[in-house]
């Protein structure tokens, strides 16, 4: 069972939240960042990518730029731009994209949790993004950015939030560039407070959906916190990391699609052919950008057409977490198998496209030449993820694209 608790948030005022507000560090670039924090000293990026604080050309990983996170965190307090809630609380996080909605709690989870794997991963992470993090959360005591969690659906937390979210918010706001709504809600009360702590641990495990980097390296400062400490008693603040938990059923999963930069050498109609072996290739015209219609279904886009690819049997395994995602099916028998990509990771001939920018994206960038073919790909569930997660595997790179993002800048969780 997991543990949560309600902390005192840093949060901007409510007139404020709209120019403090930001996507978060790891959807943008510098140069995007220095674009979008033009102008307003109230922007977050300033705390998040405080590289943009210097020369443009400074390194992310100066150790400058970590010591100007803290020095504009501390601005940002003393200016009033973030406040600090009187008492511990637990919020309200609403995402809505389109005509659906997702409700996550903002809780503290614990360190602990996640070193036992009852917070469960389903993506490796990079040692050097780690200790990125890990450098801004030393130097910050804080977690700025909340991290993703999802857990199974549990209908008197459902309950109370239909509850909570039937009041007034306290943020309401059209997020600019992706144009999602945000709202989000205080939960003070004292009832609801001891409700929500004793749902969840009554809760076996969570799973990251979101955020692997940011929550190891929030545990493993926690755990190095708590090391150092020797009249550490498990209630302390870097004891717990900041979550927004949502409802599996509730959250959605985008494709992630694949971009060649080359064809291994082969000739369009060689490499069609060669996808034969294992694929039913279907023609689909060069009007419509055709989108997979299932699990096992591909679209390729090549010299202006588009194709289904229909996985035929005996390609994969339905009764293994891994083996039957399309990710590593495309990945064994395309990527490897014809075009010899052995490294999803570090191979130059890649690029990935999450599925909000569409298959329109896909076809322009090969158009232009820029790319040489696309591949689309069917999304993986949420049962996919957790199924793995709870296996104990590992997702192959580039697999799951969840939208929307949390913005960063509503809630900051201090220690």
């Amino acid at each position: 069972m997991v543990k949560v608790k309600p902390f005192k948030a840093l949060r901007p005022p409510k007139d404020l939240v709209e120019k403090v507000e930001s996507r978060p560090y790891d959807v943008l670039s510098s140069e995007e960042a220095r674009v979008e924090a033009a102008g307003n000293p109230m922007s977050l990026l300033h705390i998040i990518k405080p590289e943009i604080n210097f020369p443009e050309g400074t390194s992310e990983y100066d150790p400058r730029v970590y010591e100007s996170a803290v020095e504009q965190f501390k601005t940002f307090q003393d200016n009033g731009w973030l406040k600090e809630d009187p008492t511990e609380c637990y919020y309200l996080y609403a995402q809505s994209m389109g005509e659906k909605t997702q409700y996550g709690i903002v809780v503290g989870a614990a360190v602990n949790d996640y070193l036992r794997g009852a917070i469960k991963k389903h993506e490796l992470t990079r040692k050097d993004k780690e200790e990125d993090r890990m450098k801004h959360i030393r130097a910050t005591r804080a977690n700025i950015e909340p991290v993703f969690l999802a857990y199974r659906d549990d209908a008197p937390l459902l309950d109370l939030i239909s509850r909570v979210a039937a009041g007034t918010p306290e943020y309401d706001f059209i997020a600019p560039i992706d144009g999602f709504r945000h709202r989000f809600w205080v939960i003070s009360s004292a009832e609801d407070i001891s409700f929500i702590t004793e749902r969840f641990a009554q809760i076996p495990e969570l799973y990251i959906a979101d955020g692997h980097h940011r929550t190891a390296a929030a545990a493993l400062v926690g755990k190095e916190l708590a090391e150092q400490n020797p009249e550490n008693t498990g209630a302390e603040e870097y004891n717990y990391f900041m979550a927004v938990c949502f409802p599996a059923s509730q959250l959605t999963i985008l494709d992630y699609n694949r971009l060649l930069r080359d064809l291994n050498g082969m000739k369009t109609y060689e490499f069609l052919d060669a996808l034969t072996d294992d694929f039913v290739v279907i023609e689909k015209g060069a009007e419509e950008p055709y989108k997979p219609r299932r699990a096992h279904e591909f679209s390729l886009y090549v010299s202006g057409h588009w194709y289904a690819l229909e996985a035929k049997d005996g390609t994969y395994d339905e009764d293994d977490p891994i083996g039957n995602l399309d990710v590593d099916i495309s990945s064994r028998l395309i990527l490897d198998k014809i075009l010899g990509i052995k490294d999803l990771r570090t191979s130059q001939r890649l690029d990935f496209v999450g599925g909000l920018r569409g298959l329109g994206e896909l076809k322009r960038r090969v158009d232009s030449g820029e790319m040489k073919a696309a591949l689309a790909l069917y999304p993986v569930t949420m049962q996919q993820i957790m199924r793995i997660a709870d296996s104990g595997m590992i997702m192959p790179p580039k697999a799951t694209w969840f939208e929307p993002k949390l913005r960063s800048g509503l809630v900051i969780h201090k220690f």
